[in-house]
């Protein structure tokens, strides 16, 4: 049980994450990232993740060459090779990307994606040297019907569960309320900050207490530059997994640099 989680709230560097989604092709994904790379390698104290759909990979990580900025999957399939007409797998990745999106709700509902093939997923991601952003969060009529928790929790549970103690660190939360990605509306601060609580507090029964206070935990659904500053002000919430405010330079910047005047961190070392 988590009993104090404010002392270390501050040690955890704050992680901004675009998800681009499946939007332009790499020419134009060029041109839009081109218009805000110098900007954002500016920026300190925040780790810096983009996610452009599978084409555009490549180009990105020459890109990113020398800068600050890390690169992101939209997903992955958790095995090596094999006769997986269409899937991408993490020796696919591994040389390109330093994180990758799993368990995404869009996903899950569209190709539904179960708890145990999102921790194949981490199970091999984790095992390639990549890093998982793990998407949790409960629909419309899970909120309405009060049982948030019950499935965060089981989202977390499934994710973490056995999970080796060096590599849970290694990982990050996104909390994505279904009702609020894509919607223009988010949870408030102080209502997404409760259930960030409860994420770590399921984190702490399965892997202790300091695993807990160390893991990253993003927000994530309708956040823009309007809304950032009131989600990265509160105590449990490290970030933000952006969706469609990503995609426009000028706001993504500002969501970054508010986060970088909110939490300021010393910079780690890359892998």
């Amino acid at each position: 049980m988590i009993t104090d989680p404010r002392p270390l709230t501050n040690m955890r560097r704050p992680i901004i994450a675009g998800n681009w989604k499946m939007n332009m092709g790499p020419e134009k994904a060029f041109d839009l990232m081109d218009n805000m790379l110098e900007q954002l390698d500016a920026i300190e104290d925040v780790d810096i993740v983009i996610c452009p759909s599978f084409v555009s990979l490549e180009t990105f990580a020459d890109m990113f060459d020398g800068t600050s900025l890390f690169l992101g999957a939209q997903n992955m399939f958790w095995e090596e090779q094999g006769a997986f007409t269409g899937e991408v797998s993490p020796l696919m990745l591994q040389s390109m990307c330093d994180y990758v999106i799993l368990g995404h709700s869009e996903r899950r509902q569209y190709f539904h994606e179960s708890d145990q093939d999102v921790r194949r997923k981490v199970d091999a991601a984790l095992s390639h040297d990549l890093m998982p952003i793990i998407c949790v969060g409960e629909n419309l009529q899970e909120n309405e019907a009060g049982r948030t928790l019950e499935i965060i929790e089981r989202h977390v549970t499934a994710a973490f569960e056995g999970l080796d103690q060096q590599y849970v660190n290694k990982c990050v939360i996104a909390y994505e309320p279904i009702w609020a990605i894509g919607t223009g509306k988010p949870a408030t601060g102080e209502g997404a900050n409760r259930v960030f609580g409860a994420i770590r507090r399921k984190v702490a029964d399965l892997h202790g207490d300091t695993a807990a206070q160390e893991i990253r935990i993003q927000y994530g659904g309708s956040v823009n530059k309007e809304n950032i500053a009131e989600f990265i002000s509160q105590p449990e919430i490290d970030g933000a997994l952006v969706g469609g405010a990503s995609l426009k330079p000028g706001e993504f910047v500002r969501i970054v640099a508010v986060t970088s005047q909110a939490k300021r961190m010393p910079a780690p070392k890359r892998k």
